[in-house]
């Protein structure tokens, strides 16, 4: 478990060299739910970049970004697919999980697909809802569920159904039947 706001400082500060370098990022992750929670602590965060199309690989675009910062390592597991990124500057470190959008989150990290947080890029809370929906379907851990239950129980009315896959948030809704009042508010929204 990390320290929310440790996470956030972490964060703000890989952000601002994204920014400098002009490559569209979004943080998604527990950070967003202990956010509107105002939970201390959390327990992952990821940092989705575009890629791809014209532009060098999302992982490239990180590394050209960070080079010669002594406040952030970067570890490629080229067998996982997976670039982790180390922010030194606290004791223990804070890591940030690099991942190309398009493979987790959305292709594109625009207006649509992307919320100001506390001056930060978070997906959006439909885009959030897709992507934990995406990783319960496939691990179908407690604490994906959780997230999902709790984002969408308190902010059905921002849901972009059209996001959502329904097949499944049926089955999601099958196996955590405490979310299904919120998800029948979404459905009549859209009238579905």
């Amino acid at each position: 478990m990390s320290d929310t706001a440790r996470l956030l400082d972490a964060s703000a500060a890989l952000s601002q060299l994204l920014r400098a370098s002009a490559i569209p990022h979004a943080f998604y992750g527990s950070v967003l739910t202990a956010m509107l929670s105002n939970s201390p602590h959390c327990d992952e965060i990821f940092c989705i970049v575009e890629g791809g199309q014209n532009q060098p690989h999302a992982f490239r675009r990180v590394r050209d970004a960070l080079a010669g910062n002594g406040d952030f390592t970067l570890t490629h597991s080229p067998w996982t697919n997976r670039l982790h990124v180390t922010f030194r500057r606290f004791i223990p470190s804070i890591e940030i999980e690099i991942l190309p959008a398009g493979e987790s989150g959305p292709r594109q990290l625009n207006s649509t697909t992307v919320m100001k947080m506390q001056g930060l890029p978070f997906l959006t809370i439909s885009e959030f809802i897709r992507n934990k929906l995406k990783t319960w379907m496939i691990r179908g851990e407690d604490r994906d569920a959780q997230d999902i239950i709790y984002v969408l129980s308190r902010y059905w009315n921002r849901v972009d159904i059209n996001r959502i896959p329904e097949q499944d948030m049926n089955h999601f809704v099958s196996r955590n039947a405490s979310v299904g009042p919120a998800w029948a508010a979404v459905r009549r929204k859209y009238g579905v």
